[in-house]
């Protein structure tokens, strides 16, 4: 597979687990700065290699064929990033913008020697679940988005789910960090912010952060 066409297959994949999934070919078109086109012409060929489902006018879809490779890159991704944090001490903006590199000139069989090395770890450090290799993934059921976690309890930070270095840049100046412990005080439905406390500073997020923020509810409160 060429690099494009893995980075395709993964934007779909990752497009579609999100909050606001979006997987139509302009919003895949933009993520990965090509033109519609472009992403047009990839979503044919992958369509007839059996990896995508294509129908016009219609948001695109792995086949099992396509999230089974996509899940291959995402495991390779997150085993180099928990090798480079562990081993090298790079911060969390800086092992993702490495393993996107690192993830398209990895054989199989170097991800299993990595991922044994590390002690099969089930996380990587931004607590996204790593994909076992043969294609299975282990997602979080307890965890839920900051956004939806409701008002006057304590939680956990359990996931990080951005690759943005201004995001990072403001977690590390506010110490929200995987295991920091926080308390939501107030959600403000209309304004769709959050009021959280952190070590007893006030901190007011919006949306666009509190979608890619995971919380777990601390053991105190269960």
């Amino acid at each position: 597979m060429t690099i494009s066409v893995e980075n395709f297959i993964k934007t779909i994949y990752h497009q579609s687990i999100h909050q606001n999934a979006n997987t139509k070919l302009s919003s895949i078109a933009k993520s990965l700065q090509i033109t519609s086109a472009a992403a047009t012409d990839m979503a044919k060929k992958l369509s007839a290699r059996n990896l995508v489902h294509y129908t016009k006018y219609k948001p695109l879809t792995l086949t099992s064929n396509g999230n089974k490779l996509a899940l291959n890159i995402v495991r390779k991704h997150r085993l180099w990033e928990c090798f480079l944090h562990q081993t090298l001490n790079l911060s969390l903006h800086e092992i993702h913008q490495e393993a996107e590199n690192l993830e398209h000139a990895t054989s199989d069989y170097l991800a299993d020697k990595i991922e044994a090395f590390l002690g099969n770890p089930g996380f990587d450090p931004h607590g996204d679940p790593i994909p076992s290799n043969s294609g299975n993934i282990e997602n979080d059921k307890q965890q839920i988005l900051l956004s939806e976690a409701p008002a006057g309890k304590k939680y956990q930070i359990s996931r990080l789910f951005s690759s943005e270095l201004d995001f990072f840049h403001f977690c590390d100046e506010n110490e929200l960090s995987i295991g920091a412990n926080i308390e939501v005080d107030k959600q403000y439905a209309s304004s769709k912010m959050t009021e959280i406390r952190v070590n007893g500073n006030k901190i007011l997020l919006n949306k666009q952060f509190t979608n890619v923020i995971f919380v777990r509810l601390n053991r105190t409160e269960s």
